[in-house]
């Protein structure tokens, strides 16, 4: 049971990241703010990004639950709403090619770990809302032996996908010359309805929420 309960959240919640954040499409928005940075002021942006973007995730998982409560959101509630700004963002992804983190290049600041590139490049609206819609599924769960291990395979879901990230662009610029522009649209249109289908999971579980409540 226990060992089940574990492999769910790893890999579903990795899956789930690792699927919203696309680690691939972020490669020409780091290129383009990090083009006159040496190589070792590139590889400072991209582990402050993932650590700030490890952060975020980590925050929204603990305090989720917390932010419900003070606003009186339901479990339910917030299923379907992450579910449909998900969905909404893997359809802009695969009929419009347009990735909700791309942001320009703007001024000439030296810094930007942080934002656009951790928030809301890849910690944007639809990581919180999958974020936070693992941590009302743990929320259910009984018992804290059960709570305490989704947590933690949840936890290493979330740094396993900021690694992940962290590799990708610490290697854009030899991905990018590899993938070429039509790699990258097609590893884009992927992801984008593997979005679609998580938003599509996350509504129907929240549906059947409100319907076990009523």
């Amino acid at each position: 049971m226990l060992e089940t309960l574990s492999l769910k959240f790893l890999f579903g919640g990795l899956l789930s990241l690792i699927t919203i954040t696309n680690p691939l499409s972020k490669i020409p928005l780091f290129i383009s703010l990090t083009q006159d940075m040496s190589e070792a002021g590139r590889a400072n942006q991209a582990r402050r990004a993932c650590l700030f973007a490890a952060c975020i995730m980590l925050v929204s998982l603990l305090a989720g639950n917390l932010i419900m409560a003070a606003f009186g959101i339901s479990y339910g509630a917030l299923r379907i709403a992450g579910g449909l700004v998900v969905a909404v963002l893997g359809y802009r992804m695969l009929f419009l090619s347009q990735d909700p983190g791309m942001a320009p290049k703007t001024g000439e600041r030296e810094d930007y770990a942080f934002f656009p590139l951790a928030m809301p490049g890849i910690s944007g609206p639809g990581t919180i809302a999958v974020v936070i819609g693992i941590s009302t599924e743990i929320a259910e769960l009984s018992g804290w032996t059960a709570k305490t291990l989704a947590f933690g395979m949840t936890f290493v879901a979330i740094a396993a996908t900021s690694l992940g990230m962290w590799l990708v662009l610490r290697s854009s610029a030899m991905i990018s010359a590899r993938l070429g522009r039509g790699g990258r649209e097609v590893t884009t249109r992927l992801m984008g309805f593997l979005l679609i289908c998580v938003g599509v999971q996350f509504v129907g579980s929240g549906i059947r929420t409100f319907m076990a409540g009523s």
